[in-house]
C-alpha cells in the first residue's frame, strides 16, 4: 500500500475521533459507561483495520466514522431528553447498602460477592462494613459510600479520648461457608469461629451472609432475611 494512501486514512481517522470527542463531550475512563466503552472499542476497530486495507478508501472510513458518529449523537440525545429510557439503556445505580444493611439480591444482580464489595470499599479507604451506612454501586463499576455517623472522620486532638488502634479485618464466613484461611491467618479454626457465634445466639452459620472480624473489636455478622436484604449484628470482642 502507498504510504501517501495511510497517511491520508491516519490524518482522516484522527480528526474524526477528535470531532466526535469534541461533540459528543470527553470523560475521563472512569465515568465511561458500558455504551462508552464499546463505542470506543469500535472506533478503534473501525480505524485501526481499515488504515492498511487497500481496497478501502479514506472516504470509506470517513463515512463509516460519520455513520457512528450519527449513531452516537442520537443516543446521547436519547437518553438526555427522554428520560424513561435512560434507565433501560444505560443502566440504573444499584443501592448495595442501605442504612447498614446490605442489599443480597442486589449483590447477586450485580454480580458481586462480599471480597469484590470489600476491594471497592478500601478503594474508599474503608476497611469495614460495620463503617457504612449507604453503598450505591454506580452504572459506570464505581461505588459511591456515605459511612456511618459513628465513623466519620475525626481528629484525635478534638476528642479527650486514648481510642483502640484500628486493625485489618478478615473475612471469616460468607454465605454459609468458612473461609478456612482468613481463620488460619489470626490462629483460629471452624469450631472457634461456631462456637463464638452459638455463643451469641447464631446457632446455625449456614444462615449467615457473612462474619467478619477486626482485633479488638470482635465479630461482625449479617443475617440472610426474608426480603433479600440482612439485618447486622455486632458481636463485642468474641475472641474467647
Amino acid at each position: 500500500m502507498d504510504y501517501g494512501m495511510i497517511t491520508i486514512k491516519l490524518i482522516t481517522g484522527f480528526i474524526g475521533l477528535w470531532l466526535m470527542t469534541r461533540v459528543l463531550g470527553k470523560k475521563e475512563i472512569s465515568q465511561l459507561t458500558p455504551f462508552d466503552f464499546v463505542s470506543s472499542l469500535m472506533l478503534s476497530e473501525l480505524v485501526g483495520n481499515t488504515v492498511y486495507q487497500k481496497d478501502v478508501h479514506y472516504g470509506q472510513l470517513l463515512f463509516g466514522l460519520a455513520v457512528w458518529f450519527i449513531l452516537s449523537y442520537l443516543f446521547e440525545k436519547v437518553t438526555q431528553y427522554a428520560r424513561r429510557t435512560r434507565g433501560p439503556l444505560e443502566g440504573t445505580p444499584s443501592i448495595l447498602i442501605h442504612n447498614g444493611k446490605v442489599d443480597m439480591r442486589e449483590m447477586k444482580k450485580n454480580r458481586l460477592d462480599f471480597e469484590q464489595l470489600r476491594m471497592m470499599l478500601r478503594q474508599k479507604d474503608i476497611f469495614s462494613l460495620r463503617e457504612v451506612a449507604y453503598a450505591i454501586f454506580e452504572t459506570n463499576g464505581s461505588l459511591s459510600v456515605l459511612k456511618n455517623a459513628d465513623f466519620e472522620a475525626v481528629q484525635k486532638q478534638d476528642l479527650d479520648l486514648d481510642s483502640d488502634p484500628s486493625g485489618l479485618t478478615y473475612n471469616l464466613l460468607e454465605d454459609g461457608d468458612y473461609n478456612d484461611d482468613k481463620l488460619q491467618q489470626i490462629g483460629r479454626d471452624r469450631k472457634w469461629l461456631a462456637a463464638m457465634l452459638k455463643e451469641k445466639g447464631f446457632s446455625d452459620p449456614g444462615k449467615l451472609a457473612y462474619v467478619e472480624w477486626e482485633e479488638g473489636k470482635g465479630l461482625y455478622v449479617l443475617q440472610h432475611n426474608r426480603d433479600g436484604q440482612t439485618g447486622s449484628g455486632r458481636l463485642q470482642k468474641a475472641e474467647g
